[in-house]
């Protein structure tokens, strides 16, 4: 993973099967919130602790990445509407994305392409920077509040999570807007190695300081999962 490489342990914690939420992020650099099938509207308990704990990372000013559904949950954190596709389109593959002036700030290059996986999106909330814009179908693809991110699409995935994917929810392929499996190998051969470069340059911006030293004793990390 990439923050492995970068030298953080890694904290991980499952809400959905009862795991608790740190408290305070003293101690931690930062958080993450990946993906997962789920909505943030969804009326699980483990939803609305996830949505209400992102306050933690805002309230102390530590830095925070939303990936997919964490970025939705980030949006609801914020008050803002998460919604599916008034047709009932979705991003399945490869889709182009453009960084806005604020987003060439925080990372000079972006990918042409991203890879997604979901059905539903989110407005900007009105407190945040808008970073990335998508299709018409899903125009919000990245957003910024200080320290604290959200992602649509999926930097973090792999070759074999994409295997995975396709094996196990190919009912997503069948949605309008999907693409077909070829076409995910197909663009994954031309455009994860610019996604993947991305990922680490904007690593290394997002924790800034929070970079553990080379002769100190490494950082955890807390990644809330679903």
């Amino acid at each position: 993973m990439a923050l492995q490489r970068l030298g953080y342990r890694l904290d991980l914690r499952w809400p959905r099967f009862g795991d608790r939420l740190p408290e305070t992020l003293d101690g931690h650099a930062g958080a993450m919130i990946f993906g997962g099938p789920q909505s943030a509207n969804d009326e699980d308990d483990f939803i609305r602790r996830e949505v209400d704990w992102i306050a933690v990372p805002l309230r102390e000013q530590r830095p925070f990445l939303g990936i997919c559904l964490g970025a939705q949950m980030m949006a609801r954190q914020f008050g803002a509407r998460v919604d599916r596709h008034p047709l009932g389109r979705c991003e399945v593959g490869y889709y182009p994305i453009r960084p806005t002036m604020a987003g060439r700030k925080v990372c000079p290059a972006w990918p042409e392409r991203v890879y997604q996986w979901h059905r539903e999106g989110f407005d900007c909330p009105t407190t945040c920077e808008l970073l990335a814009e998508g299709s018409a179908d899903f125009p919000v693809q990245a957003i910024r509040y200080h320290n604290a991110y959200g992602v649509q699409f999926h930097p973090d995935v792999t070759h074999a999570m994409m295997h995975r994917w396709l094996g196990n929810a190919d009912v997503m392929l069948d949605l309008p807007g999907a693409q077909r499996p070829a076409a995910h190998f197909r663009h994954r051969a031309r455009h994860d190695d610019a996604e993947s470069r991305w990922l680490d340059d904007f690593l290394g911006r997002w924790l800034g300081s929070e970079q553990p030293a080379a002769n100190e004793q490494r950082a955890s990390y807390a990644v809330a999962a679903e």
